[in-house]
């Protein structure tokens, strides 16, 4: 496995990070790019040109990663070279399909299963149901293939995001990348970091992400009653304080509100809010954030079944980057620091993370998490 990287901003232009000479022989390139420049059919073609061989997938953002550093208003391209792992490249869009799950099952039924390991999820992150996704992924794909990847963003506009597969991206795709073979390895990690508060409640009244009632009261108006004078900045204090779903066997997943309703007093999450299940609010601290990111990175490491991998591939939230702010760097240098410096480190954040809950190989969307997927061949 051989890994080239370069990044593009409008002062530079193309300014490669790692050479490998990797032209003529990179069979995937991994493309993360701000939501103005990555529709560009200009730098979609300059990529192509160095990689004329290569399957393209290109994905939009609210950050790039690159190694130890966030970007903004660049595109970071990540040119891999596969030896020994046979690659399979799946692009639908949701307009061609009845619903979310059905994108999920449709994806599953063009992979092919034999000597399957891994399959890498990008989706549009605004018009695909990211819950259904996984679901239908978990109901089709077998037990042992361990799916990741996460929902493209556009900087925190929630507006329209864009996938793209050896085109430039669009609206409503979705691209499933399937890795074969058993000289493959892969290891993935994933973790919050935010503080719990306030008493568990029950959801007596949800539909999929919308949230209308806690403990039979009205869910935004006890919302409000927590967040105090910082409700008056509703949606965007939302970021600060996440909600906490927890699921039967002990695991928990977090969920970020994405808008609120005044009218209905529901609010509406990046993520289904189960009927019946139980829930706590959270709120963000720096430290634990930024020690969770460097939780994932361990949790992965304990996975991996190779001496180091080629390819870290961090996945984390655009409420993570909000909350931060400029101590964001920070989360990507916990995980440089438990891979070290002979790695190459690529990523985005994003509108959800998908990846395994701990001790599972089964998906799930996460919210406001640091997703951690390493690669590498032996």
């Amino acid at each position: 496995m051989q890994i080239e990287q370069s990044y593009w901003t409008h002062k530079n232009g193309w300014i490669i990070t790692k050479s490998s000479h990797l032209k003529e022989k990179a069979n995937f390139v991994l493309v993360f790019g701000a939501i103005d420049l990555i529709t560009k059919e200009d730098r979609f073609y300059e990529i192509k040109e160095n990689y004329p061989n290569a399957n393209i997938l290109l994905c939009s953002t609210a950050g790039e990663i690159i190694k130890d550093r966030v970007e903004e208003n660049s595109i970071i391209a990540t040119a891999i070279y596969y030896e020994k792992t046979k690659l399979k490249f799946i692009e639908i869009n949701v307009k061609n399909f009845e619903n979310s799950y059905s994108c999920g099952t449709g994806i599953a039924s063009l992979m092919g299963f034999e000597n399957l390991k891994h399959v890498l999820v990008l989706s549009d992150g605004i018009l695909v149901n990211g819950d259904e996704l996984v679901s239908a992924m978990n109901e089709s794909f077998p037990e042992d293939v361990v799916v990741t990847g996460g929902l493209a963003a556009d900087n925190g506009r929630f507006n329209k995001t864009y996938v793209g597969l050896n085109s430039p991206p669009k609206s409503g795709t979705i691209v499933a990348v399937g890795h074969y073979g058993d000289q493959f390895s892969i290891s993935h990690g994933s973790k919050g970091g935010w503080d719990e508060f306030g008493p568990t409640r029950t959801v007596t009244k949800s539909h999929k992400n919308i949230l209308y009632e806690l403990d039979g009261k009205n869910a935004l108006q006890l919302y409000k009653n927590y967040l105090g004078e910082m409700a008056k900045e509703l949606p965007g204090s939302a970021l600060l304080f996440p909600l906490c779903v927890y699921g039967e066997n002990g695991d928990h997943i977090v969920r970020t509100i994405l808008s609120i309703d005044e009218e209905t007093g529901s609010m509406v999450f990046a993520g289904d809010i189960p009927q019946d299940s139980t829930v706590r609010f959270m709120m963000a601290n720096f430290e634990r954030l930024i020690d969770g990111a460097n939780d994932a990175a361990n949790e992965s490491l304990k996975k991996i079944d190779s001496s180091k991998p080629s390819l870290v591939l961090m996945i984390s939230c655009v409420g993570r980057k909000l909350v931060l702010g400029p101590r964001i760097d920070e989360e990507l240098e916990a995980v440089n620091d438990v891979f070290g410096d002979d790695v190459v480190y690529a990523g985005f954040y994003s509108n959800g993370e998908i990846s395994p809950l701990l001790n599972s190989t089964k998906c799930s969307l996460h919210n406001q998490t640091m997703t951690i997927t390493t690669y590498s061949e032996m």
